[in-house]
């Protein structure tokens, strides 16, 4: 039973179509992608602008949906999820790390860290722990009750990934998360994504044209007019 389900994909997209309307035009994201992404897999999506790589980020993170097809989430399609169900999947076991940062500004970096482990009831013990071995990991530890106005670019961005990692998803969905970083950072960074996907089982889902990271990626997958190349 164990190896049936670790064989079970974190993530499956099957036949899937994507459209939006701009106007009076129709764009079609995606045109019947099949993608199946294993436990402790990192992913890299790349292609040009309008590729279609923010729209299957959007799908497997659950903030959108299919207009055909079907997406599965741990083996289970996300049409039998209600909304309360979407809303405690992407809380509970789903990572992000957005181009923007998303940080709360009024909060500390530790604050900002804290926040998933604050809202699904993780003892202040354990959380204050978990978040300091984090903001170690990603060298920001001296900055931990900084404001994020206070950090540069790269260390937000950081910071944004510690928030992803906290709670231990089983799926991280990140566009461009080494865009703002230098060179060390960024390997260290990519380091402790390789590290956490292979050791926790936890997918990596990834919007990037960094070379740096698609050279430590398992798989690359090209998009080009919503199409898998």
């Amino acid at each position: 039973m164990a190896a049936v389900m670790n064989s079970t994909p974190v993530v499956e997209l099957r036949a899937v179509h994507k459209s939006y309307r701009l106007g009076s035009h129709v764009i079609h994201a995606l045109q019947g992608v099949d993608l199946t992404v294993q436990r402790g897999e990192l992913l890299a999506l790349t292609g040009p602008s309008g590729s279609g790589k923010s729209t299957i980020l959007n799908l497997c993170g659950l903030i959108d949906q299919a207009d055909a097809g079907e997406v599965l989430l741990g083996g289970v399609p996300i049409r039998q999820f209600n909304e309360t169900q979407l809303t405690l999947q992407r809380r509970d076991g789903i990572g992000f790390i957005f181009q923007s940062f998303n940080l709360v500004p009024v909060m500390t970096v530790a604050e900002n860290v804290d926040y998933p482990l604050f809202l699904t009831g993780v003892p202040l013990a354990e959380r204050r722990e978990r978040v300091a071995a984090q903001l170690k990991a990603v060298g920001l530890f001296e900055h931990a009750q900084h404001l994020p106005d206070a950090l540069s670019g790269g260390q937000r961005q950081r910071v944004a990934i510690a928030r992803a990692l906290i709670k231990r998803p089983s799926l991280v969905i990140a566009d461009e998360p080494t865009a703002s970083l230098d060179s060390h950072t960024a390997d260290q960074v990519l380091d402790l994504m390789r590290e956490r996907g292979h050791a926790e089982g936890a997918a990596f889902v990834i919007a990037s044209h960094d070379d740096r990271l698609t050279r430590r990626s398992d798989r690359i997958l090209s998009l080009l007019d919503g199409r898998l190349q």
